[in-house]
């Protein structure tokens, strides 16, 4: 697998070896897609959808951005395309929430798709330590599966 580094670098982000995540700061985990967008988010809506969990919204941040830039005085492109894929899951929500009720403020949990300089890549927010990990486990599987690295 060709790990390219991408604009990520620009805040923080280092490539790494093979199939070890790019890290943009220790708040988002980035896996390189060797593909095209789409491919990126049909991988990404299949790994979901294959647990068995169910997409509540796409959001389409990379359209939005692009036809907001000249609303709010930019003309700075950030991304080819980008968006977010919002779901829940029952079962893993329910666990993290009866740890800690303020779990809450972590859900939807979302896995995002981003092309920036030809490069394409499939990343999520991360979670914090402690019964979160769990969450995060899911993702990092979600992502890796779309990734083709699982």
């Amino acid at each position: 697998m060709k790990v390219r580094a991408t604009r990520w670098a620009a805040v923080g982000a280092a490539a790494l070896f093979a199939a070890a995540p790019l890290a943009a700061e220790d708040w988002v985990t980035t896996y390189p897609f060797d593909g095209s967008f789409e491919d990126a988010a049909f991988g990404v809506e299949s790994a979901i959808l294959d647990r068995g969990l169910v997409i509540d919204f796409v959001s389409h941040v990379g359209e939005m951005l692009a036809r907001t830039g000249e609303d709010v005085g930019s003309d700075v492109p950030l991304f080819t395309e980008a968006d977010i894929f919002l779901f829940c899951s029952a079962v893993v929500s329910r666990k993290v929430m009866e740890a800690d009720p303020m779990n809450l403020s972590h859900c939807p949990y979302g896995v995002f798709v981003a092309e920036m300089d030809g490069e394409v890549m499939i990343g999520f927010r991360n979670k914090p330590e402690g019964t979160m990990q769990e969450v995060q486990a899911l993702l990092d599987g979600i992502a890796r599966e779309a990734a083709g690295l699982e």
